[in-house]
This record gives structure tokens, sequence and C-alpha cells, in this order.
């Protein structure tokens, strides 16, 4: 199947009204560029378009046009069971992801199995200049590296990440966030010694007290941690 045919289905699953309510959720996302499919539709797709084998033109039409089109990619991928050819399509995607919700939704089901040569590709993509890129390796670590197969020298990877992006910022405060949840004593010296930026620890807090993951005596005390100018740490 070709790529204008599947971005003819797009349109034929195409919901107006989701359409203006999703663009309130992406900032800088032009209203223009989103078809309005529900994700649930898209997903659905991805799997049928997977299955039956008509990925491949799709895939390699890079960039796409709209925001759906980039959303049915990453569910595409995601689907994928061979490890090289997943992170081969990712790594080639990758540098086309221009919102959070796109690399948040891109979750490879093929990463689990082969985690060793991931970390390979989560330490290149922690490198990149890309903002997503950097995202979704910070992703990547938090959804297969917090478990079974945690380091304490991820954490050290993460911590030293420094920039003026939101998104990817965000996604480091989310990291430690959740690691705070599964790996506490490792994690805990990262905030009690202020390693991370200002906003990203005082974030991090503010994750960890909203969530339901951390007990309330372990909240109350991330509290007191809280950075403010009279006990800011210069690094």
């Amino acid at each position: 199947m070709t790529a204008s045919e599947i971005q003819k289905q797009l349109f034929q699953l195409q919901d107006a009204q989701y359409r203006a309510f999703q663009g309130k959720l992406i900032p800088g996302m032009e209203p223009e560029t989103m078809i309005g499919v529900r994700t649930p539709a898209l997903r659905a797709l991805a799997k049928q378009l997977y299955k039956a084998g008509e990925t491949e033109a799709f895939l390699s039409d890079l960039p796409h046009r709209y925001f759906d089109e980039n959303q049915l990619h990453a569910f595409i991928l995601s689907e994928m069971r061979d490890f090289e050819g997943c992170i081969e399509g990712v790594c080639r995607f990758l540098p086309f992801v221009d919102n959070w919700a796109t690399c948040d939704q891109l979750s490879p089901r093929a990463f689990r199995a082969h985690r060793p040569q991931l970390l390979e590709h989560i330490r290149g993509w922690l490198d990149s200049d890309h903002t997503y890129t950097v995202r979704f390796a910070i992703g990547m670590l938090m959804a297969h590296f917090l478990d079974e197969a945690f380091d304490p020298e991820y954490l050290r990877l993460v911590s030293q990440l420094r920039s003026d992006e939101y998104y990817v910022n965000m996604m480091i405060a989310w990291y430690f966030a959740t690691a705070l949840a599964k790996q506490y004593e490792a994690a805990l010296p990262y905030i009690e010694e202020r390693r991370l930026a200002p906003w990203t620890h005082n974030r991090t807090i503010q994750k960890c007290v909203e969530s339901y993951r951390v007990p309330q005596a372990r909240k109350a005390y991330l509290k007191t941690l809280k950075e403010t100018p009279h006990n800011r740490v210069v690094q």
C-alpha cells in the first residue's frame, strides 16, 4: 500500500471535533498539519497494516506531512518484532519527531528482549542535539532500565544532562520521580545533594508528591528538599 493510500485512510477516520481538542494539547502544532484521528483508530490501523505487510512504502516516506501520520508511524514501529529492523526504523524516524506526543507514543515491543543492544543506542541518543531524540532516550531508560535491568550508572547519565528545552527537562524530572518510586535508595542522593538543575530538581519532587507510588513519609521528606533561593547550591 502506498503512502498516499494510507493518508486517504487516515482522512476517512477523521474526527473534526477531536482534531480541535487535540490541537490544544500540543503547543506549536499548526492546525493544518493535524487530521484528527483518535488514538485507538491509529493503533488499530497500525496493527492491520503491519500484519498485512503493507508498511514499507509508508515508513520510507519521510518526512510526513501530518501529525497523524507521525503517530501512525510510531505505532507501526512499536508493533515490530524484529529488533534490527525496528532499531533501524527508529533511528531513521527520530530526527523527524517534532512533538512530545509522538515521542512518548513510540514504545517498540522489540526492545524488551534486546536491552544490551538497546542500551548502546540510548547512549548515543542521549548525546543528540535533537530535543525529542534525547527525550526518547530518557524515556527508554525509564521504561526498560528501572527494574531488573537497573544499574545506578543510568541515574548518573540522566543527571548529567543539561538542557534549555522544556520537554527534555520534564522527562528528566519524570525519570527521577519514577526512579524514586522504584529505586529509592539509589536515586535519593541525587535529590539530597541537588545534582539536578534547580527547575528539574523541584519538578521531580512535585511529581513524587503527586505520585501514588511514593509513600507519604517519603513525600514528606522530599518536600523538605525543595530548592529555594535560600538553600541553592552552586554547582
